[in-house]
């Protein structure tokens, strides 16, 4: 399989420098940008479309961190490895849970409110925990609320000239300098970017820094349908593996159990029914309205999520139904108000309320554990560039997210990458390098293919999988990439904004649907019905790169060397 090592685009028009660049602007992304303002001269964030519009704004559930007196951090790392499945890497936990608990503080002291009661800090429990350690705010607005207090924290610091943001702008490829004599592209040392029509400057442009960090979030529009904005289309994993970087784990997706079912026609972003809603006392019915998620698994409907996701696809096909109901109405209409109004409110859009009507929902894709192959200080293994949040595969996850833990993730990595870099800056071990054109295929897909490339991916890689499913999978999303050409000489696509993403998406897809094919076992969120069983020979890690031929290249690693 051949990929494209840059996208087509025009040449850029103007350049502008910083020290660092940091890529997106959800928690991963401010959270690395105040840091790295306070150790270095000039840090440089760009953000697909306003400040305050990053992927943690959606976050409904909470922040999970073992805050309360009677809880431990090495409570919540077994509840972590255990939904994790056999495949996290324990040190990157290990840093977690314990370091999580003072980087909320930290959150808190920059102007976050979590919910309180009788002045203490109102935790609940999710799926997969054994305690109560999930702190939320606003009820279900969690991460609107720690958007707004990092966004005003920036905000504050804007009319610093050691802050430059740059909105509604895509970042095209990232910027490498010279190849090795073998064609392996050289250190990461800035980025192509495409600014839309509101933003600051016009048309492709250059920003060179010695550093980079992605934190550009998930890659929800792979798929037909799933929780993520319109923005989560794959950019980060896209445009690493162009730049010559190593992905890894990118076949555990997790499919989120309980998303309001629309219709078999419904496309794009889903309204999510949180975890909470179960940690709180809600019932999984099936269509004859009985709870069947007892009979599956100790902890019933807070099993870990892949369980249950599974669980609700087989009752569905026993059933014959598109379907299964949420049943929160023993919880009272009082207390649903107050404890879930965000989620209330997007019911009501559809006619429907938590506390009166069986609410149908299916899985639908959530979260991907998998990302930019870092080590423990987000460094990727290209010199320059560097991962944090969702975009990064840090190894915290394993082949399964614990509910809550990515918020904690992006706060606690990008934390740590945004240290490690500015310290190599200071040091000048990362200096400011010219950028080399990459040698290798352009490509560039029209955006028309993208519906395709969706439901391809949702058929070959969805909850459920088979050796059958993958392969049909993987021919027909080559068809749809050849359209592309990848060549220099002609594209069959204009390059701008909706073209670019698309190719992104197309990418992604192929790596993915690559991984989960060699991946002949089911684990976590990768689950092959043609492999049932989990097995230990593959309780190892996988990772991804483009070779000097620009083929893709999938290698198992050690966990003890991950």
């Amino acid at each position: 399989m051949r990929f494209a090592r840059r996208v087509v685009a025009p040449e850029p028009g103007w350049t502008t420098t910083a020290d660092v660049i940091v890529v997106g602007s959800g928690i991963a992304g401010l959270t690395a940008a105040l840091e790295l303002r306070t150790k270095v001269n000039k840090v440089l964030i760009v953000t697909k479309s306003a400040l305050s519009s990053g992927s943690t704004v959606w976050a409904q559930g909470g922040i999970a961190a073992a805050l309360d007196p009677s809880d431990t951090p090495e409570a919540h790392m077994h509840d972590t490895l255990v939904a994790g499945d056999g495949v996290c890497s324990e040190s990157a936990v290990k840093a977690l849970v314990t370091e999580g608990p003072a980087r909320v503080q930290e959150l808190m002291d920059r102007g976050a409110r979590f919910d309180t009661k009788d002045g203490q800090i109102a935790l609940t429990r999710e799926g997969g925990h054994h305690a109560d350690r999930i702190a939320h705010a606003g009820g279900d607005a969690t991460g609107a609320e720690i958007s707004r207090a990092l966004v005003a924290q920036l905000e504050a610091v804007r009319s610093d000239p050691g802050i430059e943001v740059i909105e509604h702008a895509l970042v095209v490829d990232l910027l490498t300098g010279p190849s090795s004599a073998d064609g392996v592209p050289g250190p990461v040392c800035g980025v192509t970017l495409h600014v839309m029509g509101e933003g600051t400057r016009d048309g492709i442009g250059a920003a060179l820094a010695k550093a980079v960090v992605i934190s550009t979030g998930g890659i929800g529009q792979v798929f037909r349908s799933s929780t993520n904005p319109a923005a989560a289309t794959g950019d980060g994993i896209a445009m690493a593996l162009r730049a010559g970087v190593q992905v890894a784990d990118i076949e555990f997706v997790q499919f989120h159990p309980t998303v309001l079912w629309l219709g078999s026609s419904a496309r794009g972003q889903q309204p999510l029914i949180s975890e909470a809603v179960r940690g709180e006392g809600a019932y999984i019915v099936d269509a004859r309205g009985q709870r069947f998620m007892t009979d599956v698994h100790p902890l019933g409907e807070l099993a870990p999520r892949d369980v249950v996701s599974h669980a609700i696809v087989a009752r569905m096909a026993e059933d014959a139904s598109d379907s299964v109901f949420l049943d929160a109405r023993h919880l009272g209409e009082e207390f649903v108000e107050s404890r879930f109004p965000t989620i209330q409110a997007r019911l009501q859009e559809h006619g429907l309320s938590l506390a009166r009507d069986l609410i149908p929902v299916a899985p639908a894709q959530h979260y991907h554990s998998g990302g930019i192959f870092t080590d423990l200080v987000g460094r990727s293994s290209v010199d320059g560039l560097y991962a944090a949040g969702e975009a990064a595969c840090t190894g915290v996850h394993g082949a399964n997210r614990l509910a809550s833990n990515s918020l904690l993730e992006g706060l606690v990595f990008a934390t740590r990458a945004a240290a490690d870099a500015a310290h190599r800056v200071e040091q000048r071990d990362l200096v400011q390098i010219e950028p080399e054109p990459r040698a290798g295929d352009e490509g560039l897909l029209p955006a028309a293919t993208r519906a395709g490339i969706q439901r391809i991916a949702h058929a070959g890689a969805g909850p459920v999988r088979d050796e059958a499913t993958l392969a049909q999978a993987h021919d027909e999303l080559s068809d749809v990439r050849a359209l592309g050409r990848f060549s220099s000489a002609q594209t069959a696509a204009r390059p701008q904004t909706a073209e670019w993403e698309t190719t992104n998406v197309a990418q992604t897809a192929a790596v993915l649907i690559a991984a989960a094919r060699m991946r002949e076992e089911s684990r976590g969120g990768h689950y092959r019905s043609d492999f049932p069983e989990t097995s230990e020979a593959w309780r190892t890690r996988l990772s991804a790169h483009l070779d000097a031929d620009h083929s893709l290249n999938l290698t198992r690693v050690s966990l003890e060397h991950s």
